[in-house]
């Protein structure tokens, strides 16, 4: 009994030695993946807004972008279908209210506190998205210091971020 015992520890131990274990990476190392060859749910560098005179990444393409957002990120949901967050010093309501005028309907408060108001921009299909295709406005001026984005050491906060998904 005590040799079969030795014998299968052994043969574990074996095995664990020619099973190399990876390294774990706890930060993403090199440049960012394009968006053609992202992996789902991995961020991609920013795509250029209009405000900075560069161009619009093709999928917000017919999609109002409130003049001045920052866009702070982008990814693949993994259907092929992509989200993206942006980042403002304006009100809530302006927001609100630009965003109103632009879908020309009224969307939906989702949330009074923190406050956060949805705008369709069409159906929802299942069996090809992952999330329903939108804007969302959410309110980050009750934190004293609003949303926080951190790119590599910088730090920047946002009073209102607006969440783009567009319709595939």
């Amino acid at each position: 009994m005590m040799f079969g015992v030795c014998a299968f520890g052994a043969i574990a131990l074996a095995a664990q030695a020619t099973t190399p274990v990876p390294k774990p990476s706890p930060f993403p190392t090199g440049a960012p993946p394009s968006p053609s060859t992202a992996k789902p749910g991995t961020p991609t560098a920013p795509v250029p807004s209009p405000q900075d005179g560069g161009n619009v990444d093709p999928r917000l393409a017919g999609i109002a972008i409130y003049p001045g957002a920052e866009l702070l990120t982008s990814f693949d949901t993994g259907r092929g279908q992509w989200v993206f967050t942006l980042g403002t010093d304006m009100p809530y309501s302006d927001i609100v209210a630009y965003y109103k005028t632009q879908t020309r309907s009224s969307g939906t408060e989702v949330f009074r506190t923190p406050l956060i108001h949805q705008f369709d921009l069409g159906q929802f299909r299942a069996e090809t998205m992952t999330y329903r295709p939108g804007i969302v406005v959410k309110d980050y001026s009750a934190d004293s210091q609003g949303y926080l984005h951190v790119t590599g050491t910088t730090e920047k906060r946002f009073r209102t971020v607006i969440q783009i998904v567009p319709a595939k």
